[in-house]
């Protein structure tokens, strides 16, 4: 049954890649998510990118490979954000689940608050490129 969700879930997210591909690059790809990120919560450019970079890590870790992909695919440079999760000592081995997520925020300068903040700002994001399919994806790799 979960397996059936999960190719329904893809088969949308495909649908609406091909038309949210487009408004993504009219976004700015993912220089526009860490904008938003520290416009609206008062971060730095480093935590915005170190923060995306550590749920997209924690995303990797607990979906599917293609439902991943699928994910990726609505935030231009997840690799590399997650490479800069990496680099900035955020993310230093699996993140495993939300505590893992926390201490990597930590890691970044960040308390606990913020993790449910970026995960609202990122679900609203993905959610304008790939509906509510690709929120689902997000909220389940977050839970």
């Amino acid at each position: 049954m979960w397996l059936r969700r999960s190719r329904f879930a893809l088969l949308i997210l495909t649908a609406f890649l091909h038309s949210g591909c487009a408004q993504m690059q009219s976004m700015g790809a993912a220089d526009t998510l860490t904008k938003l990120l520290t416009n609206q919560l008062g971060v730095t450019s480093n935590q915005a990118m170190g923060g995306v970079g550590s749920i997209l890590s924690l995303a990797k870790e607990r979906l599917p490979g293609m439902d991943f992909t699928a994910l990726s695919t609505l935030i231009p440079g997840s690799e590399s954000l997650m490479k800069t999760a990496r680099d900035l000592g955020a993310v230093t081995g699996p993140v495993g689940d939300r505590a893992g997520l926390t201490s990597a925020f930590s890691r970044l300068g960040m308390g606990s608050e913020m993790v449910p903040k970026f995960t609202q700002i990122m679900s609203d994001f993905v959610g304008k490129a790939g509906g509510e399919p690709a929120r689902n994806l997000l909220a389940t790799a977050v839970q």
